[in-house]
């Protein structure tokens, strides 16, 4: 795919490449049979053994430097692969030293993303294991965590562009774009079992013979998606693996460890049994003979099978055989030799239905790297002071929040009021049904999620919650561009989903001020839902003291900047954007006019109409896609017949496309949404078109 441009009604056009240039690997597999194979081995083991630290590195080799250290360290197993077809090539005892090495690479790089690399460095060894035994890109293995992924991408040839996460660099998820070693794209988590199920569907249709591997976690898991899917894998009997990564998260740390599922010999061994040929067709034989014996003697022999496997495996096992998945755990995450000996069994099975691998990894066997320290206040500070405050004052005030992770401001709300705090981790449509709930009950939630989070719980949002008038209170998060998690985290349509409800307000703080005193005006509203919006980033202001709110009029916005010819009229976070541009104006001799809509709706019709009355120009700004803000605005003007008069209009809203990976201060130039984007459309409106391009260059 080539470069996408976004051309304006102004003329001026934003650019973004969408081309990753990242190396493939040309090499092709000549089998889809993973156990049928000879194993050469060729020995690295005393290179390895024999590296030394050196401050120059003379043969080529790769080096990797660990933060705040001078110090370089040598990965010759590693630089010797490229593509993951090399890895049988090593021994299984190669392999635990190149588990080492990955592992160090990825320490020394990671830390640069500002992203937790546990999970990562947790999963290496399971890693390996799966392209030891499976051939990919023919065997298809599927990744759902989001964090998980890196050493699957060192293996597969994009090592290098994995320290920037920024422009043209590696996506954090897994995408069919980047490489054909990606059999599919990461979303938000729990999909890699539908599409996997998917895949061995279509792969049965069309008499292939290719194994199909789909790697889910235990926080993923969590989410309703994942057990529809093993439900339906179950009821389909299809050739599928499942590998459940038990990294020991829980939204309840007060679990008790007893319940988890844990490591011992017994297990190890019994995890051998379950998964061998012979033990699987003696126990599908037995199968069989049982029910041509009579069905009352085939459910006995099915209780009795279900009863031993539960006394064997751990607590919720039998849940997966429930669901017609056969149960084979746990294994131990770090023993690469017990990983391959249970996936190479799992592999050579033929017609046995779907099979779910129990894999236990722990994240604590890697200490997690300092990350850069970021003094700045963001707006989720801001917000969760405000609402702390707010709080106090009113005990039917609670707080549910979803998602695939906490922001770490609202532990200080948790620990302040943890009755009226609820963590429903990646249950999104839970935790808006049940907020309706809450409000049913007389409560007064206010329901955190993620604006790309949000998504995937539309459907209860229109008919438990806005059809219903409840009154349930969207804080959405990460609301716009999200730079390094690009698209796949980017809250580029929550205005155009939420503003088109009928009993829904939809509002927008243009800065600190703005948010706490929405804070304040959500915990007036009673009598029906209410949404605001605020961006990943720091605030304007470093040293703010959050003040007490003060509830905002319902519709009504604001004029910031008074002017002539041109208005300006932003939406939440680019009324700062407007005011920039405001700025660059001015020292050209333009005055413009800047408004703050603060509300997509009920729109402020009485602000609009007089822009509309005393300007040439009305440009309207906002960090979302096409159908939100600028749409409602485009609406009221068309139906009022100011369209019929002097005024013209012109929408800067995001492009038309996806942006990925960059600097927040790219991507907003990429989208074309900066403050002198701004200013060179009101130019170019205006006919100063070399003034413009002149501001742009």
């Amino acid at each position: 795919m080539g470069s996408a441009s976004i051309g304006y009604q102004s003329g001026i056009s934003a650019r973004f490449d969408r081309n990753l240039n990242l190396r493939r690997s040309d090499s092709t597999v000549s089998s889809s049979r993973p156990c049928n194979v000879d194993f050469f081995r060729k020995s690295f083991l005393s290179a390895a053994s024999s590296c030394t630290h050196k401050k120059e590195i003379s043969n080529g080799a790769r080096v990797c430097s660990f933060p705040n250290t001078d110090e370089k360290l040598e990965t010759p197993l590693l630089d010797s692969i490229e593509t993951p077809s090399q890895l049988r090539n090593l021994t299984v005892k190669e392999l635990k030293v190149l588990a080492d090495e990955i592992r160090t690479e990825l320490r020394s790089v990671l830390w640069k993303t500002q992203k937790s690399v546990k999970p990562s460095l947790a999963s290496v060894e399971l890693t390996l294991a799966l392209h030891y035994v499976f051939r990919a890109p023919v065997d298809k293995i599927l990744w759902d965590a989001v964090e998980q992924t890196y050493a699957h991408k060192v293996l597969t040839g994009r090592w290098s562009s994995i320290p920037s996460r920024q422009k043209n660099g590696v996506s954090g998820v897994t995408s069919r774009l980047e490489s054909e070693y990606d059999s599919f794209g990461t979303g938000h988590g729990c999909n890699s079992i539908s599409a996997g199920l998917g895949l061995a569907v279509a792969r049965d249709i069309k008499g292939k013979r290719d194994r199909v591997v789909a790697v889910i976690d235990s926080v993923t898991i969590t989410a309703g998606q994942a057990y529809e899917a093993m439900s339906n894998a179950g009821y389909l009997d299809s050739n599928m693996i499942v590998i459940l990564n038990d990294n020991r998260h829980s939204l309840h740390p007060n679990m008790a460890d007893g319940s988890k599922a844990s490591i011992s010999a017994l297990s190890s061994f019994m995890s051998k049994i379950q998964s061998s040929q012979i033990f699987r067709k003696f126990r599908e034989l037995a199968k069989a003979m049982t029910k041509k014996i009579g069905k009352g003697m085939y459910e006995w022999a099915a209780k009795v099978d279900e009863y031993a496997r539960g006394m064997v495996g751990p607590t919720g096992s039998t849940l997966f055989e429930e669901l017609g998945l056969y149960y084979i755990g746990p294994v131990d995450g770090h023993n690469v030799e017990d990983l391959v000996c249970v996936l190479r069994e799992v592999a050579s099975l033929d017609s046995m239905g779907p099979v779910l691998v129990h894999v236990i990894t722990e994240e604590k066997r890697d200490a997690e790297t300092t990350n850069i320290v970021n003094d700045r206040r963001t707006y989720s500070d801001c917000f969760v002071e405000a609402l702390v405050m707010e709080a106090e004052k009113d005990r039917d005030i609670v707080v549910v929040h979803a998602g695939i992770e906490m922001d770490p401001s609202l532990v200080t709300f948790q620990e302040r009021f943890p009755d009226r705090f609820f963590n429903v981790g990646m249950a999104e449509q839970h935790a808006v049904t049940f907020s309706a709930g809450l409000s049913s009950g007389g409560l007064k939630p206010f329901c955190i999620i993620p604006s790309a989070f949000l998504q995937r719980a539309y459907d209860q949002v229109v008919h438990d919650v806005d059809r219903q008038r409840k009154a349930v209170r969207f804080v959405i998060t990460s609301a716009g561009l999200v730079g390094s998690d690009g698209a796949v985290q980017c809250g580029a349509f929550d205005i155009a989903f939420m503003s088109c409800l009928p009993n829904m307000i939809a509002m927008a703080p243009a800065n600190e001020d703005e948010l706490v005193n929405m804070v304040a005006t959500a915990a007036n509203i009673t009598d029906r839902p209410v949404c605001f919006r605020f961006p990943r980033g720091a605030i304007v202001n470093k040293n703010y003291l959050v003040p007490a709110g003060l509830p905002v009029e319902i519709g009504r916005g604001r004029v910031l900047l008074e002017g002539q010819e041109v208005a300006l009229l932003g939406y939440g976070a680019m009324v700062q954007n407007c005011v920039n541009a405001h700025s660059l104006l001015s020292k050209l001799g333009l005055n413009v006019t800047v408004a703050d809509a603060r509300f997509c709706k009920p729109l402020d019709i009485k602000l609009v109409r007089g822009l509309c009355e005393n300007h040439k120009f009305l440009i309207t700004v906002e960090e979302g896609c096409v159908g939100g803000f600028g749409s409602h605005v485009a609406q009221f003007i068309a139906l009022d017949g100011q369209l019929d008069g002097k005024i013209k209009w012109r929408p800067i809203v995001l492009p038309d496309g996806y942006i990925e990976e960059a600097s927040p201060n790219e991507q907003l130039a990429l989208a074309g949404l900066t403050g002198h984007h701004i200013a060179a459309t009101a130019l170019s409106l205006l006919g100063r078109t070399r003034e413009a391009l002149l501001l742009m260059s």
